[in-house]
Protein backbone atom coordinates (compact mmCIF):
# COMPACT_ATOMS: atom_id res chain seq x y z
CA UNK A 1 0.00 0.00 0.00
CA UNK A 2 0.92 3.84 -0.95
CA UNK A 3 0.85 6.44 1.16
CA UNK A 4 -2.76 7.99 1.20
CA UNK A 5 -3.56 11.95 1.05
CA UNK A 6 -4.28 12.15 4.91
CA UNK A 7 -0.29 10.86 5.29
CA UNK A 8 0.55 13.48 2.59
CA UNK A 9 -1.30 16.08 4.35
CA UNK A 10 0.00 14.57 8.23
CA UNK A 11 3.79 14.95 6.52
CA UNK A 12 3.22 18.36 4.64
CA UNK A 13 2.08 19.62 8.40
CA UNK A 14 5.47 18.43 10.24
CA UNK A 15 7.48 19.71 7.96
CA UNK A 16 5.63 23.44 8.23
CA UNK A 17 6.17 22.81 12.20
CA UNK A 18 9.92 22.14 11.95
CA UNK A 19 11.33 24.74 9.03
CA UNK A 20 8.49 27.35 9.07
CA UNK A 21 6.55 28.78 6.15
CA UNK A 22 8.75 31.11 5.35
CA UNK A 23 11.87 29.21 5.03
CA UNK A 24 9.93 25.81 2.23
CA UNK A 25 10.56 28.68 -0.17
CA UNK A 26 14.60 29.12 0.51
CA UNK A 27 14.62 24.98 1.04
CA UNK A 28 13.24 24.26 -2.16
CA UNK A 29 14.95 26.26 -4.07
CA UNK A 30 18.22 24.98 -2.53
CA UNK A 31 16.94 21.18 -2.83
CA UNK A 32 16.18 22.09 -6.96
CA UNK A 33 19.85 23.79 -7.72
CA UNK A 34 21.43 20.49 -5.55
CA UNK A 35 19.37 18.20 -8.00
CA UNK A 36 20.59 20.69 -11.12
CA UNK A 37 24.21 20.21 -10.16
CA UNK A 38 24.13 16.37 -9.34
CA UNK A 39 22.84 16.05 -12.78
CA UNK A 40 25.08 18.13 -14.76
CA UNK A 41 27.79 16.24 -12.71
CA UNK A 42 26.24 12.82 -13.67
CA UNK A 43 26.42 14.01 -17.47
CA UNK A 44 30.24 14.98 -17.22
CA UNK A 45 31.12 12.00 -15.99
CA UNK A 46 28.78 9.79 -18.90
CA UNK A 47 30.32 12.00 -21.31
CA UNK A 48 34.21 11.63 -19.99
CA UNK A 49 33.67 7.48 -19.86
CA UNK A 50 32.29 8.06 -23.84
CA UNK A 51 35.46 9.53 -24.43
CA UNK A 52 37.81 7.02 -22.78
CA UNK A 53 36.80 4.13 -24.61
CA UNK A 54 36.82 6.23 -27.82
CA UNK A 55 40.36 7.16 -26.86
CA UNK A 56 41.62 3.52 -25.76
CA UNK A 57 40.00 2.61 -29.24
CA UNK A 58 41.37 4.78 -31.16
CA UNK A 59 44.79 4.06 -29.19
CA UNK A 60 44.10 0.48 -30.24
CA UNK A 61 43.53 1.16 -33.72
CA UNK A 62 47.01 3.01 -34.11
CA UNK A 63 49.03 0.53 -32.34
CA UNK A 64 47.57 -2.01 -34.72
CA UNK A 65 48.30 -0.03 -37.47
CA UNK A 66 52.36 1.15 -36.61
CA UNK A 67 52.67 -2.15 -35.89
CA UNK A 68 52.01 -3.58 -39.69
CA UNK A 69 53.35 -0.75 -40.83
CA UNK A 70 56.86 -1.33 -39.30
CA UNK A 71 59.67 -2.50 -41.85
CA UNK A 72 61.21 -6.24 -41.78
CA UNK A 73 64.11 -6.10 -39.68
CA UNK A 74 67.49 -7.36 -41.88
CA UNK A 75 68.70 -10.90 -39.79
CA UNK A 76 71.67 -10.89 -37.96
CA UNK A 77 74.47 -12.73 -40.18
CA UNK A 78 73.36 -11.72 -43.49
CA UNK A 79 75.53 -9.93 -45.98
CA UNK A 80 77.09 -6.44 -45.60
CA UNK A 81 78.25 -4.17 -47.96
CA UNK A 82 80.64 -2.65 -45.75
CA UNK A 83 82.21 -5.88 -45.13
CA UNK A 84 83.66 -5.68 -49.05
Amino acid sequence: MGIQGWQWLLILAVILLLFGAAKLPALAKSMGQSARVFKGEMKAMKDEDATAKDDAATEETTVATSEAAKPARPEAGGSSSASS
